[in-house]
């Protein structure tokens, strides 16, 4: 039974909820208990769509300073690499990931937003990778996938400066989809995820395999990973429940099975 990060599942949508008061620390415990949770809703037939969740007052503060401030090089060249998959198991959900920020969503804490698919943020909520502060520099992908969410430069400015950004200006950089007020956030990244529940699952996981796997390759790479993933949709049976609807019904109407 994990400690610090609960699975909860309601109506297809599973919530991954971080649990470690004060301020969501993300130190090495808690980052295999999120691998755990990952494998778990992604294996589950169950859960259809994922929240990402720290509670009401913050998402996730960053790495547990503590303890790496008594790490070696030698100890941090051991751990870095679960670390980085302990997040890749997040970012390899195969199902659509809503992430909802409150709070400071900051260091390691950002960079689990950055793995999911949408990042809905409360009105004052504040994201940034403050490592450079520690002289350090991001180590659970911030200098990977925030670029390629909002390009080079924009990142530079983020992590050369290690400056928080409020939830406008994240919104503004594209580092955000949504801002809305506080009280609000669970409920509209539920809803949010709720849209996904209800959609043709195998179509959904691979729609997002040919983006993120795209986005690593060149172009003619990523157009065969889409290729293979259109053409191999058409053996499930949503995909044919929805080609039938749309001709028989109109557009919109289907009902899917996740078959």
């Amino acid at each position: 039974m994990a400690e610090y990060v609960q699975v909860s599942v309601e109506d297809g949508v599973a919530t991954i909820r971080l649990d470690r008061p004060p301020m969501n620390a993300l130190n090495a415990q808690v980052q295999e208990e999120l691998r755990g949770a990952a494998h778990d809703v992604g294996e589950r037939r169950d859960v259809r769509a994922v929240v990402l969740y720290g509670g009401d007052k913050v998402f996730a503060a960053g790495a547990d300073v503590k303890e790496m401030a008594t790490m070696s090089y030698v100890d941090m060249a051991d751990r870095s690499t679960a670390l980085q998959s302990s997040f890749t198991a997040v970012a390899r959900i195969p199902k659509p990931v809503v992430a909802a920020i409150t709070g400071y969503a900051l260091g390691g804490g950002c960079e689990l937003a950055l793995c999911a698919d949408f990042r809905v943020a409360a009105d004052g909520a504040r994201l940034g990778q403050p490592e450079i502060l520690l002289g350090l520099i991001p180590g659970a992908g911030g200098t990977q996938r925030l670029p390629r969410l909002i390009g080079p430069a924009r990142t530079k400015d983020l992590v050369f400066t290690g400056r928080m950004v409020a939830a406008d200006e994240a919104l503004a950089l594209g580092l955000v989809d949504k801002v809305v007020p506080a009280g609000e956030c669970y409920a509209a990244a539920l809803a949010l995820a709720g849209r996904f529940a209800t959609g043709p699952a195998y179509a959904l996981r691979a729609a997002k395999e040919s983006i993120d796997r795209g986005l690593e390759a060149d172009l003619d790479t990523g157009l065969e990973i889409e290729r293979q993933h259109f053409a191999g949709l058409f053996a499930t049976e949503d995909a044919r429940a929805g080609m039938t609807s749309f001709v028989e019904q109109g557009p919109g109407k289907a009902t899917f099975t996740a078959r």
